[in-house]
């Protein structure tokens, strides 16, 4: 009973030993999002147009290129799962961000370098379209330029995010206010740095310099690094808490060892109790899925108990609380399956559709003036940055008066919508390739691409339908889904949490290009062709859209069956009264002892 009363004390205030900690909330964001644009002006400014880069300077083929930029965004993107374990073990955010943010400058530099200085790059391609591919050396340089920007990201996407929100009080309400607009305005930020770097910086690649437009990214990753340091003494530094995947491992050990026990009938109140006193994670209630868990929190005669109320055997004994920790993680995988699927949408609006660009009219009107065909994206991220401030502004105050849920609709409906939309957004995508593709044959052309083909005459302001509805699932899913990773992991996971958003975008940049490879080897030799060749007027890229979209329905119907069986983490309101009901038990049981 002491017990439970002294939990319910600490819920609403603050331990006796626990510093005080100065939370400066919104005064550490210029230099936190600041830090964050710049990070994103460098690194996208230069992947938003490496495609482009690897097919006209490094001489390498459609297929190989859109292959190779899958490969090092899937493995960019795992790599923040290594990043966060080693940020939430070792490093803390802090340290992790500085290295990482240094990684990324260096590795920019050198794919700079591979633009500047012409032996490390092959040359042009002769005027009857010979072209002579990259040498081995020039080919490890790249990499090891890319291989530096896979650690950076690998430190920098898991921990930027929560290193923001650990700026901010989650025990107050504003602190908890500045936490749900600081997911949206995060967006809102790196997006609108992404806007520059495909327009701007992209222009200066494409019509003025590569060496130039190379060494600009590189210069906005150093000024990153230079922010981010500048505001050290302000923020607020979480320390590693040691591995946790160490309890999660040692809650199904526990399980498998006492699998023969029989389940109990009032689990809440038997199962085995005990919260370290160094533990950041709030204190979860139970709850009656994965069942089979529970077996490791139960008490038997062979365990034993150390003074302090730990376990002796933590690989034989679990707590209730570290079995309720388990249970987020694996309530989140499923949720974490369909993001793979979904993004799939995504991930063409990075690679084919910039194919698809490259082969329409982009010139403005009548004038010689042409849109690089990676600037498209622009329309993807102008759709999202300014969606998120009318979202977050108007939307979702009318949504929460309507519904009364502080977010206007719950995390896992704003992720549905998003997927919702994906599916649309792969619909008006073969719709209008299979107009451009139409107007190139049937039509006079504009010219031909080397390597490629003809240039349909339809203008590829046409694709900013598909572009903008991508802005919008984004929006809605991505901003969706990583709010609830964060939110529904505990707190000792929360890089791990940022990790799995990126890994499940991994998993897409995988899928997709296993997608692509059986979709070429199958196609070659059928009665339509292949659906992806070089040239896309010779291929059925729209067939591939629409097969994308019935993986979507599939994958949204999966998503739905998932979210109606979800069981959202308990906020604070509900653990605080699963702490009363726990102290009432205890008064009543011991009253009846008195009896």
């Amino acid at each position: 009973m002491e017990k439970n009363e002294k939990q319910i004390m600490e819920k609403n205030g603050k331990k006796d030993d626990e510093p005080e900690i100065n939370y400066r909330g919104w005064k550490a964001m210029p230099f936190i999002i600041g830090n964050e644009t710049f990070e994103k002006l460098g690194a996208i400014g230069t992947l938003s147009n490496l495609l482009i880069y690897l097919t006209t300077v490094f001489n390498l083929k459609s297929i190989t290129a859109a292959t190779m930029i899958n490969v090092f965004s899937g493995t960019t993107n795992f790599g923040t799962l290594v990043g966060a374990f080693l940020c939430d073990t070792y490093f803390g955010r802090y340290k992790t961000l500085g290295f990482a943010t240094s990684a990324s400058f260096v590795g920019l530099l050198a794919i700079q370098l591979t633009a500047a200085i012409p032996e490390l790059h092959p040359p042009r391609c002769e005027a009857q379209g010979e072209c002579k591919g990259p040498t081995a050396g020039q080919m490890a340089f790249l990499l090891t330029g890319l291989g530096l920007m896979i650690v950076g990201a690998g430190g920098v996407r898991p921990c930027n995010l929560a290193f923001g929100v650990d700026q901010f009080n989650p025990k107050t309400e504003s602190g908890k206010r500045g936490i749900d607009s600081f997911f949206n305005w995060y967006f809102f930020t790196f997006t609108f740095a992404q806007m520059i770097s495909v327009t701007l910086i992209v222009y200066v690649q494409s019509n003025v310099s590569w060496a130039i437009g190379l060494g600009i990214p590189a210069i906005l990753m150093f000024i990153a690094c230079v922010i981010y340091f500048v505001g050290s003494k302000i923020y607020v530094k979480v320390k590693a808490t040691g591995s946790p995947f160490t309890s999660v491992a040692q809650v199904i050990v526990a399980a498998i060892k006492k699998r023969q026990l029989k389940p109990l009938d009032q689990p809440w109140l038997s199962l085995f109790k005990y919260i370290p006193p160094q533990s950041i994670n709030s204190k979860l209630p139970y709850t009656d899925q994965f069942r089979f868990l529970d077996k490791a929190a139960i008490v038997t005669p062979q365990d034993q108990i150390n003074p302090d109320g730990s376990p002796a055997d933590p690989w034989r004994l679990c707590s209730m609380q570290q079995v309720e920790e388990v249970k987020c993680l694996m309530r989140v995988l499923p949720i974490w399956c369909s993001q793979i699927l979904y993004m799939v949408t995504l991930v063409q609006q990075h690679t084919y559709a910039v194919f698809q660009a490259v082969q329409a009219d982009r010139r403005l009107g009548n004038s010689k003036f042409e849109i690089p065909a990676a600037s498209y994206a622009v329309i993807q991220m102008l759709s999202l940055t300014l969606f998120i401030p009318i979202y977050d502004r108007v939307i979702v105050p009318f949504l929460r008066r309507a519904s009364r849920n502080e977010g206007g609709i719950t995390i896992l409906q704003r992720v549905g919508v998003g997927m919702f939309l994906s599916i649309i957004t792969m619909l008006v995508s073969g719709i209008v390739e299979e107009r451009r593709r139409t107007i190139a044959l049937t039509k006079p052309t504009l010219g031909v691409v080397p390597r490629k083909g003809a240039i349909s005459s339809m203008s590829a302001l046409w694709l900013i339908p598909q572009l903008a509805l991508a802005g919008l699932t984004e929006a809605f899913a991505n901003v969706g889904l990583t709010e609830f990773y964060y939110k529904q992991f505990p707190e000792n996971m929360r890089s791990v949490a940022g990790s799995l958003f990126y890994c499940g975008l991994a998993g897409s940049s995988y899928f997709s290009s296993l997608l692509i490879l059986i979709v070429h080897r199958t196609t070659e030799g059928a009665a339509t062709g292949n659906w992806l060749p070089e040239d896309l007027n010779k291929g059925r890229l729209d067939y591939f859209y629409y097969m994308i979209m019935v993986l979507g329905v599939l994958n949204l119907g999966y998503f739905l069956l998932c979210s109606s069986w979800y069981k959202y983490k308990a906020n604070d309101d509900t653990l605080e009264l699963e702490l009363e009901l726990e102290v009432n038990a205890d008064k009543r049981q011991s009253d009846k002892s008195l009896l």
